[in-house]
């Protein structure tokens, strides 16, 4: 039995018909135009469910889930991104961006040398190409109390 479809396919038809309930309740203004405020998300509520209910009746083959070590590595990825997001600002661009290239090519490939120089390339290219050709003066190699 093919369940990943059909299950998914009605959730979003459970949710599309939340959406139009919600858009039943918009208050419209006595300066609205002759479809009201209400018909748009109406209509893509409706064009949600005919997506549901295709998914529902025609579902595609049973997906082939990876294994357990890719939802790590998923995990690791976004827990990466996360901290390089907020390490931005204090440690400049180049060493959170050659931390985080480093971690995510290790992640793809671990070949130890190859990672290394990967996150130092893109680090010193992506700053190049930020700093002088897209012409962002406001972004910091280094932290600031590092540079004099």
């Amino acid at each position: 039995m093919i369940r990943s479809d059909r299950v998914f396919g009605l959730v979003v038809i459970l949710a599309a018909l939340a959406y139009i309930v919600s858009a039943y309740q918009l208050q419209t203004s006595f300066l609205s135009d002759p479809m009201g405020s209400k018909a748009f998300p109406i209509g893509l509520g409706i064009v949600a469910i005919l997506c549901g209910a295709v998914m529902v009746l025609k579902p595609d083959e049973e997906a082939e889930w990876p294994g357990p070590a890719a939802f790590v590595k998923i995990i690791i990825s976004v827990a990466v991104m996360v901290a390089y997001a907020y390490s931005l600002k204090p440690f400049g661009f180049l060493i959170p961006t050659t931390l985080a290239a480093g971690v995510l090519s290790y992640l793809i490939t671990p070949k130890l040398t190859f990672n290394i120089l990967a996150g130092v390339g893109l680090s010193v290219g992506l700053y190049l190409l930020f700093r002088y050709a897209l012409g962002l003066e406001t972004l910091q190699a280094i932290p600031k109390g590092w540079g004099g």
